[in-house]
């Protein structure tokens, strides 16, 4: 038995953000009812690379059930309503208010149902002279700050992935979980509000603070790091790029005299304290960059794993696709069987069986009989 198994999510949901917390309660096993528009979840129409479909609806929504409504039609309104009175965790993110403004005030349905857990997913939140500002990825990126620490010192960059909805996803996932322990102990449940700007702005607490408190805000300078030296990424003899990371003077030392063959330069005055190494960055990296330039990466790597120094390879998405470390999973979708990364967290004993990618409106039948007017008050988990 799986440890949700038995609770029911409800979740009028879209894109990244709440797709990313409901397939993540799916795999612990709740049954998940995803209901869409008519025409479907946009997120099914990103790309069509996943033999049809979409690499974020394939990665996202495993293991769901798919129904859609038109919540501005009575019959497919009164049914979310008979869902929602069996629920126990209700997620949305729609715009703020847009649920209220359709007849379900997450407040309200907690009033007649102080049991339920509610979960509101935002751009900026609630309230606030931004709420009703439209927030997308690279938007809340850019507004939490993170693109002006992120690039290089040409111009700033977005993170490559979605990381202000994943965050937000994420955010809201931990946050159901703790609301689920809490009810055991209480019996009641209780309203969540998840915003993709305030997830990623408590992510940016070490730049702020630094800012705030140290009067200096972190230079955009690409793979190096803004506070340790050295760090960050070195062209070798074949072309290949090696990252190291130095974190103490032990390991200065270590890679002077075992990789840099310069043992000399550990004492060097311009780099014998982390604050001096950064301050002449520019004279450091030269020197390290022509060590590394000796030899090809193998060999560098050699060194460095001897000297206990940290490394990592500049991995492409070849690379990725074929990395030594990769755990992978496989999902059913419409358009066959694919493998997928698999989630981070791995449970000693247990192998992961995730549910198949619904196909839209796969299980409008079953579910509009199951929660039909007078249908018996039953709910298969």
């Amino acid at each position: 038995m799986k440890d949700l198994e038995g609770l029911l999510v409800v979740t009028v949901e879209q894109a990244v953000a709440a797709p990313y917390c409901s397939g993540r309660l799916a795999d612990a096993g709740a049954r998940v009812v995803k209901v869409e528009r008519p025409e479907g979840d946009f997120a099914r129409r990103y790309d069509e690379d996943v033999k049809g479909g979409s690499a974020y609806f394939v990665w996202l929504n495993r293991g769901k059930e798919s129904l859609r409504l038109d919540l501005k039609e009575a019959g497919d309104h009164a049914l979310l309503g008979r869902l929602l009175e069996k629920a126990d965790v209700f997620i949305q993110n729609l715009a703020p208010g847009a649920m209220a403004r359709l007849g379900y005030d997450p407040k309200e349905l907690r009033r007649q149902r102080p049991e339920l857990i509610t979960c509101s997913i935002s751009g900026y939140g609630e309230e606030g002279p931004y709420r009703d500002q439209k927030a997308y990825d690279l938007l809340v990126q850019a507004e939490s700050g993170l693109c002006a620490i992120n690039g290089t010192a040409e111009g700033p960059a977005r993170v490559g992935v979605s990381v202000c909805d994943i965050a937000a996803g994420m955010t809201a996932f931990q946050a159901i979980l703790q609301a689920l322990i809490g009810r055991a102990r209480s019996g009641q449940g209780r309203a969540i509000e998840v915003s993709l700007y305030h997830a990623l702005a408590d992510w940016m607490n070490v730049p702020y603070l630094q800012y705030v408190y140290g009067g200096k805000a972190p230079r955009r300078i690409g793979l190096k790091h803004p506070s340790i030296a050295p760090y960050g990424g070195y062209p070798c003899a074949d072309g290949k790029t090696l990252l190291i990371s130095v974190q103490n003077e032990r390991e200065w030392r270590n890679l002077c005299e075992g990789v840099l063959e310069r043992p000399e330069v550990a004492d060097d005055p311009r780099f014998d304290s982390n604050v001096r190494r950064v301050a002449n960055r520019e004279a450091l990296d030269a020197l390290v960059a022509e060590s590394f330039a000796r030899r090809d990466r193998e060999a560098n790597i050699a060194r460095l794993a001897a000297a206990r120094i940290a490394y990592g390879r500049l991995s492409d998405l070849e690379d990725l696709s074929k990395h030594p470390q990769n755990r992978l999973i496989r999902v059913e979708t419409e358009n066959g069987p694919v493998e997928l990364l698999s989630p981070g967290a791995v449970i000693a004993g247990e192998t992961p069986t995730l549910g198949p990618v619904p196909a839209l409106g796969e299980h409008d039948q079953a579910i509009r009989a199951e929660f039909a007017a007078g249908a018996a008050k039953t709910r298969v988990a």
